[in-house]
């Protein structure tokens, strides 16, 4: 099984055998359903839809409540497809728990989730310009503007990709590569070194 859906609960520190502290993440990784089953005959590709963090009927569509009814489970609020050649290892209604995922030899794991949104914000803040750059590149005496963007002469204009003020945050992040601290599997808890994208309580995948 290559990925579980998971939330993020905040952040800690544990020492680690050398006696140094270490800054983790704590996810609660699972338990997720099995609502869907692709196959490469019938959809070209093979992957498992996983469910997760349960919710009411009167918070589901029609559409989904008869989804999660034939696959035999109760409504959920995220759903999230993993690439996986099952051959036939799954069926609807299985419940994936951290254990399925992580064993000994997978000592690190990809988290991806949504990055905190910050609104929006000018250069000095969304790309680190210097801002204060003395009186003089087209900037005169506003400090925290970009100053002169494009050529003084050809061709006139300035270039795509321009790093200019912005919409910052909110998007999607994937951190690869985050060592596994700790599992506790009795109460779906993922313990793993350093940061992940996203704010207390927002749904990551976490990639085996």
């Amino acid at each position: 099984m290559p990925g579980l859906i998971g939330k993020k609960i905040g952040m800690t520190s544990v020492f680690g055998a050398d006696g140094k502290n270490i800054p983790c993440t704590v996810i609660e990784a699972g338990p997720c359903v099995v609502t869907q089953l692709r196959t490469v005959e019938k959809d070209g590709y093979a992957a498992v839809q996983l469910a997760y963090d349960e919710t009411t009927e009167k918070h589901a569509s029609k559409a989904l409540q008869g989804h999660f009814k034939k696959a035999g489970t109760t409504p959920r609020k995220k759903l999230a497809e993993f690439e996986n050649d099952f051959a036939g290892e799954l069926k609807l209604g299985d419940v994936i728990t951290v254990e399925n995922i992580l064993k000994e030899e997978v000592p690190f794991v990809d988290v991806i989730g949504i990055s905190k949104g910050k609104g929006f914000q000018g250069v000095v803040h969304r790309y680190g310009f210097a801002g204060v750059g003395g009186q003089t590149h087209g900037q005169h005496n506003r400090l925290r503007h970009p100053g002169s963007m494009g050529a003084s002469s050809w061709p006139s204009r300035v270039f795509p990709g321009m790093r200019m003020a912005g919409h910052m945050g909110n998007a999607r992040v994937k951190v690869f590569n985050l060592k596994v601290v700790k599992v506790i599997p009795e109460n779906n808890i993922l313990v793993v070194k350093g940061s992940v994208p996203g704010a207390k309580g927002s749904y990551v995948l976490v990639e085996a």
